[in-house]
């Protein structure tokens, strides 16, 4: 059998974490998601995801629900969700609450990703979840809560979610291991990978996930979702700078001392030595960053190996122009027509 997919035959969309740039602030971070939003609902991108993190400088997508409605609210056909929700965070009667709210503004256009991580590091962890630290164990059963707080069956309970009740809200579970892969195949759920940065479980995630999805009435069958880091531009070598600013955030990343996005170099020698470049590098395996010919090559030889359904793109890129024009390039590799087959 000839499994061979191409590119046009999967969904594509983006993340989003509102990075801020060095010389920016939040403000401009929030106004160029926007413009990036427009542009994809015009290029034929399904959805629109921000990933909610804490006390990093350089992540302006802390307030994730509020982000989502500001940009399901100046569009109108591209899904807006969550990637993720981080749930030990939030009472999941709030998170009800509020992705009710949004799909009652926005129905049929809102995503529920869920995350078990913190998004942060333990002294945030501790100062959100309080006496809750270990909430992240209640992972399941808080996802099952959030169910039944959507369900319209709900409506005998003595505690119910308005205006959630009865909505119907897709749930996503996130992951970046394959703890998340075997929780989405039993609860018959879309599963999306963090492969953008964590690349080692991929594969065998992917396989779990599918070996043991059980059909429900959310989904009749196994649904991937990969997240990768694409930059694209006119030549590889242009290509290769902008990913620069990606590399420099991911040292940040490794070592803690996270600035914002700073601009390009011509030179990340003077930037990192040997054992920090092969930390960054292993993160960023399923990268793809060229001319539009390079990035198609590895998307499609990524595609068949993974077999996924749709992918999402994430883009660190400094110069706001040059991120649109990526995934305008990115975009236009998914819009080829298909082949007629005798």
């Amino acid at each position: 059998m000839n499994n061979k997919k191409q590119l046009n035959q999967v969904k594509y969309s983006i993340l989003d974490l509102a990075t801020v740039r060095e010389g920016s602030t939040a403000a401009d971070s929030f106004h160029n998601s926007l413009q990036l939003a427009l542009q994809a609902e015009a290029a034929g991108f399904s959805r629109y995801w921000f990933a909610e993190h804490h006390n990093m400088p350089n992540v302006a997508s802390t307030a994730t629900a509020v982000l989502i409605g500001y940009v399901a609210g100046n569009t109108t056909k591209i899904r807006v969700g969550s990637g993720g929700i981080m749930l030990p965070n939030h009472a999941p009667l709030i998170v009800a609450e509020q992705f009710g709210t949004l799909a009652s503004l926005y129905p049929g256009r809102i995503d529920l990703g869920l995350g078990r991580a913190p998004g942060s590091d333990q002294l945030t962890s501790r100062a959100i979840r309080g006496l809750n630290i270990n909430a992240h164990y209640n992972f399941p059963d808080d996802i099952r809560q959030l169910q039944r707080f959507f369900s319209a069956e709900n409506s005998n309970s003595a505690l119910r979610a308005f205006p959630a009740e009865g909505l119907e809200v897709p749930i996503w579970v996130l992951g970046s291991s394959t703890d998340s892969a075997h929780l989405a195949a039993a609860m018959g759920l879309p599963y999306a990978f963090a492969s953008h940065f964590a690349p080692a479980e991929l594969m065998n995630a992917i396989k779990i996930y599918r070996a043991e999805f059980k059909p429900s009435q959310y989904l009749d069958k196994p649904y991937v979702l990969a997240c990768v880091n694409v930059i694209a531009a006119a030549t590889d070598q242009e290509a290769a700078r902008l990913a620069t600013s990606l590399q420099q955030l991911f040292i940040g990343v490794i070592t803690g001392r996270r600035k914002l996005l700073q601009p390009p170099v011509d030179d990340m020698s003077q930037i990192w030595d040997d054992a920090t470049e092969h930390m960054v590098n292993q993160m960023l395996y399923y990268s793809f960053f060229g001319s539009q010919e390079t990035v198609k090559a590895g998307l499609e030889a990524f595609v068949n190996a993974t077999q996924v359904d749709e992918i999402m793109a994430t883009a660190h890129i400094y110069d706001p122009e040059a991120r649109l024009n990526s995934y305008r390039l990115f975009a236009e590799l998914f819009n080829a027509p298909v082949p007629q087959h005798a």
